[in-house]
């Protein structure tokens, strides 16, 4: 059954008919277009009341969809109305004519010559709302935790680190990272956040970029910079005096730091921070401050062995840039960062985040190549104090062995699954000295594990079979079962939580003393 929810697109609310994926207006554009295909099979004393409202009320949904911008979802309806409106109106028009000069006779085109005409432009209007449910602008869940939630962008040097990926002996590394947070309600009518930018400018270049990345033209997924978030820029932190856990987050190869806004989005709204990177030329597209768009320069190279190497290689620099990024948190937290003027707690000009970060409670996640530097960070920082692999297959050294509790949730195992994935990763978390878990979650694929189920075509090749609202749940009651038991000692069972969503093993540090 289709029902409406509130989209945030654009700067305004438009309701949207969710079963379908369309705005009302796309929705009325759709049903004028049937009605004009209709009309002509309508008994005559019916067809010219048909035929003028099915007229106006598709004439007017195009205009309205002109003023707020028009997909290329809503194209085909267009074309099928178009082609469909002078037939439905030509016979209403000649009647007119007749009764000004009658003993003419009407001529009609005959039933066998019509219905060729009548079923094209429906087959060109049906097109419109499959595009739009195959490609829909997405519609992120409302966060189910106690606090809204806010968030803001910072940009960050490494003074220590030269840029690996370029030439220049003065490039400092650089990372890019934004900041959900526990925020006080702002006003019924305040903007939310773009996805994939912080503008819609910078949402459309990084979903360009990750178009290209796999090989699609931009435009099949130009409702997705149209999308808005649940979460507002730069709301007041939260009040109370509460510290939040951090929880550091490292996106897929060619991912961006926005990759899993809808996670972010809920972690944020239980009491967590999340900071997520962006990787200059790892991530498809960076946006940094200064309007400078950096791409992703890694590519593999087809040869298994020599692209093993690089992945390490990529690891390694990604889990350097989580261990930076958790310094600059713990001095944030010290108020030892000057706050930016957008962000500044006028009352006292200091970082609102300052004093209410708990890096001594930090946990570092990531999805697919995002979660093999999640584990290196670890191996490598022992500040932090738990780990979530979303599906990310353990590149780099194995040693040192793992200090911290693991999560790691996979797709089911499959004779396409590289061979040697499944016992690198059982080898990680075997000889982890805390207990890890592995979750293998039944009708999940590599990209269930984001936000790509909100957007993507429902393929369960490409996204699972869990569905829209499906994935990002089962995604977020896992991880935040996890890390309430990992940082906040929450008590419970942890083992039956994980249980009912998949098959679950448990490694304890007994199991091989």
């Amino acid at each position: 059954m289709c029902h409406r929810v509130r989209r945030f697109e654009d700067g305004g609310v438009t309701e949207t008919i969710a079963g379908l994926s369309m705005s009302l207006p796309e929705f009325l554009a759709v049903l004028g277009a049937v009605a004009l295909v209709v009309a002509r099979w309508l008994p005559p004393a019916a067809r010219p009341r048909v035929t003028i409202a099915a007229g106006a009320v598709f004439v007017l949904s195009v205009l309205v969809l002109g003023a707020v911008g028009i997909r290329w979802q809503l194209l085909p309806v267009l074309a099928g109305g178009a082609v469909a409106l002078p037939f439905a109106l030509s016979p209403l028009l000649r009647t007119l004519r007749l009764r000004r000069r009658p003993g003419r006779p009407a001529w009609r085109a005959r039933w066998w010559l019509a219905l060729p005409g009548s079923l094209a432009c429906l087959g060109l209007i049906a097109a419109g709302p499959v595009a739009a449910w195959a490609f829909p602008v997405p519609v992120f869940p409302e966060p189910s935790g106690s606090f809204a939630v806010g968030t803001r962008v910072v940009q960050w040097t490494d003074p220590n680190r030269p840029e690996t990926f370029t030439a220049d002996p003065d490039d400092r590394r650089t990372v890019v990272v934004q900041l959900w947070y526990p925020a006080q309600r702002s006003p019924a009518g305040a903007q939310r956040a773009h996805y994939l930018g912080r503008t819609e400018q910078e949402a459309h270049t990084v979903s360009d970029a990750l178009a290209g990345a796999v090989g699609l033209p931009g435009f099949l997924v130009d409702g997705v910079p149209r999308a808005r978030t649940h979460a507002v820029f730069n709301a007041p932190v939260a009040g109370g005096g509460e510290r939040f856990p951090v929880v550091l987050f490292s996106p897929g190869a060619g991912g961006v730091r926005t990759q899993n806004t809808a996670w972010a989005e809920e972690l944020a709204s239980h009491g967590y921070v999340v900071a997520a990177l962006d990787h200059p030329y790892d991530s498809a597209a960076v946006v940094l401050d200064d309007g400078r768009t950096i791409r992703a320069a890694t590519a593999s190279t087809g040869d298994r062995d020599a692209d093993e190497e690089l992945a390490a290689g990529w690891t390694a620099v990604r889990a350097a840039d989580l261990g930076f990024v958790l310094t600059r948190l713990e001095s944030l937290d010290r108020g030892a960062i000057a706050a930016p003027l957008a962000g500044r707690d006028p009352s006292t000009g200091r970082d609102p985040l300052t004093g209410r970060l708990d890096t001594g409670r930090a946990a570092v996640t990531g999805h697919s190549m995002g979660g093999a530097a999640a584990l290196q960070a670890a191996r490598q920082d022992p500040r932090f104090a738990a780990v979530i692999d979303l599906d990310g297959y353990p590149h780099g050294p194995t040693a040192p062995a793992l200090h911290q509790p693991v999560l790691a949730l996979t797709q089911a195992i499959t004779p396409s699954t590289d061979a040697r994935y499944l016992p690198r990763l059982t080898e990680a978390l075997a000889s982890d000295t805390a207990p890890s878990y592995r979750l293998t979650v039944p009708g999940a694929a590599h990209l269930t594990f984001m936000d790509g189920p909100l957007y993507l075509p429902p393929v369960p090749s490409i996204v699972g079979s869990l569905g829209r609202t499906g994935s990002p749940h089962l995604v977020a009651v896992t991880t935040l079962a996890f890390l309430d038991a990992a940082l906040r000692h929450a008590p419970g069972d942890l083992a039956g939580a994980l249980s009912a969503y998949g098959s679950l093993s448990v490694h304890r540090p007994d199991d091989h003393r």
